[in-house]
């Protein structure tokens, strides 16, 4: 064999383990949801929920550092990506968790993977990008898309509302964390950003204990696997294989990739909860993911601003 073919093995083998990394880590995330749901079942709240997850997930992503020899970035970075995690994805993860409380899983995922739509609308309007043609098509898809998929669905206005304010939150969050992000670890960044998501959830926590209504933790062991399933499955390996894989694939494949997140919370609600998928609702979504695909694969014929791809 000679070394160029060697090369090309070794470049094929490194793509294929790309692939794989980043559809575990698409359907680690896409089972969020369908965690969410049991861990409610057993008698968790959200605040619970939350709590658990973030200071599992903080305690779990600060061992992967120091096992990694991985050091904080400058405290004036520090305290910027911790008001990401206390502010943004605090009110990300909120409005996501509780629409789960008032629509299908199914239909608040496929709102939340409204986002690559509004971080290119932001970064327009914000970041002065230019709105290109595919980035108008898209556009199309994903409001045609959105329409079906609301009204093939089940969920209250409140939880519909919520499912598009956590894809508005996230959107701001990672046009922010663009900025804020660039030059430091990924691995030191979703530990700060984590960190400060639970400081504030247990806050919080304690604020109601005192008020008179404590969070609520599940009352079965099954709801307690799916509770840390949330933080060790759907937070730490999502995580950590998403940037595994983005290492071998690059940004625009592992995000173009990542549409397989809302297809598999969607398959998981059929088989596990018994969600009902219309047409309509199985037509709106697939012009959502569609629409995604589209602007993600035209975006790879140029580069990006920064490549902070957030996956948190």
């Amino acid at each position: 064999m000679t070394v160029s073919a060697a090369a090309a093995r070794g470049q094929a083998r490194d793509k294929l383990a790309g692939v794989l990394l980043i559809a575990l880590s698409a359907s680690a995330f896409g089972a969020m949801a369908i965690f969410a749901r049991f861990a409610y079942a057993a008698g968790a709240d959200v605040y619970g929920l939350l709590a658990v997850r973030f200071v599992v997930a903080a305690v779990a992503m600060a061992l992967v550092m120091r096992a990694r020899g991985i050091r904080l970035p400058p405290w004036r970075r520090v305290l910027a990506l911790a008001a990401m995690g206390g502010i943004g994805y605090v009110g990300q993860s909120y409005c996501f968790f509780t629409a789960l409380n008032h629509a299908q899983a199914s239909l608040v995922a496929l709102l939340l993977y409204l986002y690559p739509l509004f971080v290119t609308l932001l970064a327009a309007v914000f970041l002065k990008e230019a709105l290109t043609t595919p980035a108008v098509i898209a556009l199309v898809l994903c409001s045609v898309g959105a329409g079906l998929t609301v009204g093939g669905g089940e969920g209250e206005p409140i939880g519909i509302a919520l499912g598009v304010a956590a894809a508005v939150i996230y959107s701001v969050y990672i046009v922010v964390g663009a900025r804020v992000t660039a030059g430091v670890n990924a691995i030191a960044t979703t530990t700060v950003i984590c960190t400060a998501a639970a400081l504030v959830y247990v806050t919080v926590g304690i604020l109601r204990s005192g008020a008179g209504v404590p969070p609520q933790f599940p009352a079965t062991a099954g709801g307690w696997l799916a509770l840390v399933a949330i933080a060790l499955v759907s937070t730490v390996l999502a995580i950590l294989t998403f940037f595994a894989g983005l290492q071998k694939l690059g940004a625009a494949r592992a995000s173009m990739l990542s549409t397989l997140e809302p297809v598999v919370t969607v398959v998981l609600a059929a088989l596990l909860l018994g969600e009902h998928i219309g047409p309509t609702q199985a037509e709106g979504g697939g012009l959502i993911v569609l629409g995604v695909l589209w602007l993600t694969r035209r975006a790879s014929a140029t580069p990006p601003l920064e490549s902070a791809d957030e996956r948190n």
